[in-house]
């Protein structure tokens, strides 16, 4: 054997035996002794609905010692049959051996769940448990796993057996005449009433067939899944018919519209959904004492009825976290009271392409916390189709009495008129954001704030004095500009059922109060 190879072989031989050496170094850490730590000592996984995943929780394991330990099995209580998956430091599994923790270091232990009521429980609620055991007897250490389950009716379109394919509904079809399909079904007629016994859960869009209505019974919870919602088809009817709860602090009676994940982390978060989508063709709309929160489009509406009564009545209902718009109207006929819009991703109130509308005693903010192009409050008479095709229609009446327009751009309210329609509104006893620094509107007719047949006892740019406005608490206070300058005499009561039958009532929703801490 010449110098290189006999070389060569003991360089081999070397880095083999240094290998072998680290692994053994390894493979002979001696175990834990009942010596772990832990970053908590149970782990609480946020309410889920039954058969729906929940995120990805974490927790740490430390190895406070000087020396290198070896964990010689950590596994769930319930081994296979658990309803939570691990992942310890990158391993996927229920049950693991000869986990190494180097010294004075950590490991995670990733946990999820996902768990069928039904198998569990008849109660519409129930705790779920294990335990992530360490080791085993006297030097056994455990962390607690709780999750609290929820019972939920469950709205999904069907599937075929055969293709897979999943049911569609049809909305019309290109210019090329192909179909355009959305994923969802019609409501059975036993579906066409939600009632407040268990929440519902929507997958893909449900449908309120033509001519049928859809009630939904005070205290009913609706949550959509990721791209779902609710269409409402030709000469159909939605009818929410929340109620004040007797607890001004408690939602009990209240509707509330939502996504599907019930965890803190997106309690808040918009475009988890889809939209509310009135239809053209659609009819007799009411919807009082609802929240909708954290859809793409709160409400959708397309068009009106062509009766004298309005399409759609929203009263006492909030709006909040929409994607791109709170309430988007396309030549709709709305009629609005005690209605509350905020942090909308564009706009929070689109009165598009012309139509009726009126609006008593509601509040238009926008606080999203990031840059936006568009203004709290956008009205026009114009949709551009196409690079060279805009529609025009005309906006018969849009009457803004005892409103707040407000947020934290200088610019809270945009008229845009196209053409030589027929273009109505008026603001009476409102407080509007309009600062045009710039005066790119000084010679536009449209904001002739002088002009008393437009605009009539208008208060610009003071401060409404909203208690929370980006966490969408938009109560005003004792120093509200809005405080006692609304039209007298007052009638009727405000969102929270606070009369406003007093000498000097409020602009906006909500009656003004005291917030705790203004010394007053």
């Amino acid at each position: 054997m010449s110098f290189t190879k006999r070389y060569l072989t003991f360089i081999a031989l070397l880095l083999l035996v240094i290998f072998w050496s680290s692994c053994r170094k390894d493979f002979e850490a001696p175990p834990s002794r009942g010596n772990l730590e832990f970053s908590v000592d149970t782990l609480y996984l946020d309410t889920i609905f039954s058969n729906i995943s929940s995120s990805t929780y974490s927790f740490k394991v430390y190895n406070r010692t000087d020396e290198d330990l070896t964990i010689p099995s950590i596994q769930l209580e319930r081994g296979e049959d658990s309803d939570y998956r691990l992942n310890v430091d990158g391993i996927p599994g229920k049950s693991f051996q000869n986990i190494q923790v180097f010294a004075k270091d950590s490991i995670f232990v990733f946990v999820e769940t996902t768990t069928d009521i039904t198998q569990q429980t008849l109660s519409p609620e129930f705790l779920y448990t294990d335990r992530i055991l360490f080791d085993t007897g006297s030097n056994q250490q455990d962390v607690d796993l709780v999750t609290l389950v929820k019972d939920a009716v469950f709205l999904f379109p069907s599937r075929d057996d055969m293709t897979g394919e999943v049911e569609t509904l049809l909305l019309g079809v290109d210019e090329e005449n192909n179909e355009i399909r959305i994923e969802g079904f019609f409501l059975e007629p036993e579906e066409l009433t939600f009632t407040n016994e268990k929440p519902y859960v929507i997958y893909g869009y449900a449908a309120v067939p033509p001519d049928q209505t859809l009630t939904i019974e005070a205290g009913a919870r609706i949550h959509f899944h990721d791209n779902s919602g609710l269409i409402v088809a030709n000469n159909a009817t939605l009818l929410v018919n929340g109620a004040l709860s007797s607890d001004p602090e408690s939602l009990e009676n209240e509707v509330i519209f939502e996504g599907d994940r019930l965890e803190p982390g997106f309690s808040e978060l918009p475009g988890q959904w889809g939209t509310i989508w009135l239809t053209e063709g659609s009819t007799g709309h009411v919807i009082n004492h609802a929240t909708i929160k954290n859809a793409t489009v709160g409400v959708l509406m397309e068009s009106n009825d062509g009766s004298a009564n309005p399409t759609l009545t929203i009263n006492n209902t909030q709006i909040y976290n929409s994607a791109n718009v709170g309430l988007l109207a396309r030549t709709g006929h709305v009629s609005g009271e005690n209605l509350v819009i905020n942090n909308s991703g564009q706009v929070s109130l689109n009165c598009s392409l012309g139509g009726r509308y009126n609006f008593s005693h509601c509040t238009f903010a926008n606080y999203t916390n990031g840059l936006r192009q568009f203004p709290s409050v956008l009205i026009d008479n114009n949709l551009q189709i196409s690079e060279t095709e805009v529609l025009v229609a005309d906006l018969t009446e849009a009457n803004f009495t005892d409103c707040i327009i407000y947020g934290d751009e200088p610019i809270e309210l945009i008229l845009s008129k196209v053409g030589e329609t027929v273009f109505n509104y008026k603001f009476t006893n409102c407080l509007i954001r309009f600062e045009d620094f710039n005066g790119r509107f000084d010679d536009n007719p449209l904001f002739d704030f002088e002009n008393t047949s437009l605009y009539e006892n208008i208060i610009f740019n003071e401060d409404p004095d909203f208690k929370a406005p980006r966490s969408n608490e938009l109560n005003i206070g004792d120093n509200s500009a809005a405080n006692g300058t609304g039209s007298t005499p007052g009638e009727g009561s405000d969102i929270l059922g606070t009369s406003r039958n007093v000498e000097n009532p409020d602009m906006g929703a909500y009656e003004s109060v005291i917030f705790e801490g203004d010394g007053n």
